[in-house]
């Protein structure tokens, strides 16, 4: 949890000088977090956040049509209870994102682990090899629990377990095995190593198949619920007003664009917060030297869309249509050309990831058959491809010329893998260099090593390809279905309602979306408008949602995605209607 987030939270319980009582599982969600708010003050700042509302609830019931002010009221008092939830929840909310994303690093862990058993089978130094070589909450536990054993008989792998046991049983029975392989005779450790790899990954991989499972009847209400169905009522707009009733503008307004988005909010958090395990991709930061730290070509290109799609669409759809087109191709340009960068270099490090397999395979046969694995290493280049082989020449040459060993080569200052932000791939190469030292005994472990690292691979392809389909049918409802339907919906419903002449929403005296005809001019404003921005904000949310389930909430891969759905969004809702437009 932040600092600015911690401020926040400690100026709305302000606004709530009354006591309030916190609960365990609060404090103990606010310790995962490593914050320093207490669980009082959280609840009076859900109290305090709550207060505030009340004068905007009372507010928006003045000035709401007289016809809705029940509606407002009723909706705004809901809102209210909402967000004394949502910060109630939040703290619970985060920490278990952290905690699914920790445990995406559970299999890699063991695999770090079982690898340095092979190399030398000490617990202890496998326990602190494991922890020194990753990153996250999962590596950080380890590192304490390991500190703790430190001057004591134990490797701190039994006490990291216990904690971790209650979300991930799997993680503890692989780990003991590791453990007992440590003073198992040597015809058996390698079996207990096997059989501790392979509980890690049976153990993800059955999680995230009982997670897929039973995804499919909250994502297919979701769909069902937030999508088709607020859809397919806009196209019963003008049958409602043909039996005589008035349809409020604001009560399309408020259901569109403020209560739908909540709950659509409120059902994604939901299901994030019920996966197991995330794997998300390697942590890029805007220090990375290929990545620019500057943000305002971002926001320029974002204007310049903005104001291209403001132009085209005025032109080609409606003049209502431009300031619609401005915020969802400017906020979508935006976030592309911001995150492009950060994605650019995380599929250079995929790429050296998936053909790390083959090279360990060609590096550690040779140093089975008495090869140094400085020059197993120069050897392996010219045959693993690119970027993992790029990726060997650049080591092999650092050797050569400055005469260093392997660790250097790789992992100094300069190394080859500088510039390559991967766990796998940087732990992979401190294993090699303790393998270096070891000479031709330590081939078995570089093969096995290459088996451990598809097994990895294997697993997260297999928990992706689990959640495939409902993460899928998300994506393509957020850019292309729901702006489609959106858009044919609203220019059907324009059709119906001008009986030839291509005018929706009108809004009138009343704030009511009344028939449009030859006398009040063309217009989309009010209907068009509604639903247009409906369909962006489930554009972002759908996808947000997708990206979540399949890779964790990452910020960089969430914001490029979004921002590719809000172009293709925008650009198909506005087609959609135009199309239509021109057969009804």
């Amino acid at each position: 949890m932040t600092v600015a987030i911690e401020r926040v939270v400690r100026l709305l319980a302000q606004c709530y000088p009354w006591p309030a009582e916190g609960s365990a599982d609060l404090d103990r969600a606010l310790g995962f977090l490593a914050s320093d708010l207490s669980p009082e003050t959280v609840v009076r700042a859900g109290y305090g956040a709550a207060l505030l509302c009340v004068p905007v609830v009372v507010l928006a019931g003045v000035v709401a049509p007289a016809g809705t002010v029940p509606l407002v009221l009723g909706c705004g008092g809901a809102g209210a209870l909402a967000v004394v939830h949502a910060v109630h929840s939040a703290p619970h909310a985060l920490a278990t994102a952290r905690r699914t994303r920790a445990l995406g690093e559970a299999p890699a862990l063991v695999s770090r682990a079982v690898l340095r058993m092979r190399v030398t089978p000490a617990t202890e130094t496998a326990a602190a090899f494991a922890a020194e070589t990753g990153q996250g909450p999962l590596a950080d536990s380890l590192g304490e629990h390991v500190r703790r054993a430190a001057g004591s008989a134990g490797s701190g792998f039994p006490s990291f377990t216990a904690e971790w046991d209650e979300w991930f049983p799997a993680l503890r029975r692989a780990l003991l095995l590791v453990e007992s392989a440590g003073t198992a005779p040597e015809g058996e450790r390698e079996r207990a190593l096997d059989r501790g790899m392979s509980a890690v990954l049976d153990g993800t991989r059955d999680r995230m198949a009982e997670f897929a499972s039973s995804l499919q009847g909250p994502a297919t209400g979701l769909y069902a619920f937030g999508v088709l169905l607020p859809l397919a009522l806009v196209a019963m707009l003008p049958a409602v007003r043909t039996a005589g009733a008035s349809v409020p503008l604001a009560a399309v307004v408020v259901l569109y664009d403020l209560a739908l988005p909540a709950v659509l909010v409120a059902a994604s958090a939901w299901l994030l917060v019920r996966r197991p395990v995330t794997f998300p991709p390697p942590s890029v930061g805007r220090d990375h030297p290929d990545v620019p730290s500057r943000r305002w070509p971002a926001l320029a290109a974002g204007l310049a869309v903005g104001a291209t799609g403001w132009v085209l669409a005025s032109r080609l759809v409606a003049s209502w249509a431009g300031p619609l087109a401005a915020v969802g191709a400017g906020c979508g340009g935006a976030l592309v050309v911001s995150y492009r960068p950060i994605t650019a270099v995380r599929e250079r490090v995929r790429a050296v990831e998936e053909g790390l397999a083959d090279a360990l395979y060609q590096i550690g046969r040779r140093v089975e058959e008495g090869e140094a694995v400085e020059r197993a290493v120069a050897t392996a280049a010219e045959e693993v491809a690119d970027p993992t082989g790029a990726v060997l020449r650049a080591a092999a040459q650092r050797q050569r010329r400055l005469k260093v060993g392997v660790r250097e080569a790789f992992l100094g200052e300069h190394g080859a893998l500088a510039d390559i932000p991967s766990p796998q791939v940087r732990s992979t190469a401190t294993l090699l260099a303790l393998a270096a030292s070891e000479g031709q005994p330590a081939g078995r472990a570089i093969v096995a090593m290459a088996d451990n690292v598809e097994e990895l691979a294997a697993v997260e392809r297999d928990a992706r390809h689990e959640i495939g389909t409902v993460t899928g049918t998300l994506a393509n409802t957020a850019a292309l279905f729901g702006p489609l339907v959106g858009g044919a919906t609203v220019a059907l419903a324009a059709g119906m309602d001008a009986s030839g002449t291509f005018a929706v929403g009108a809004v009138g005296a009343s704030g009511t979306v009344g028939t449009a005809g030859a006398a009040s001019g063309p217009s989309t404003a009010g209907l068009g408008l509604a639903v247009g921005a409906y369909a962006l904000v489930l554009a972002a949310i759908l996808t947000t949602l997708a990206t979540g389930l399949a890779h964790g909430l990452d910020r960089a891969l969430v914001g490029y995605r979004v921002g590719w759905a809000l172009l293709v969004a925008t650009a198909t809702y506005l087609a959609a209607i135009h199309a239509v437009g021109l057969f009804v």
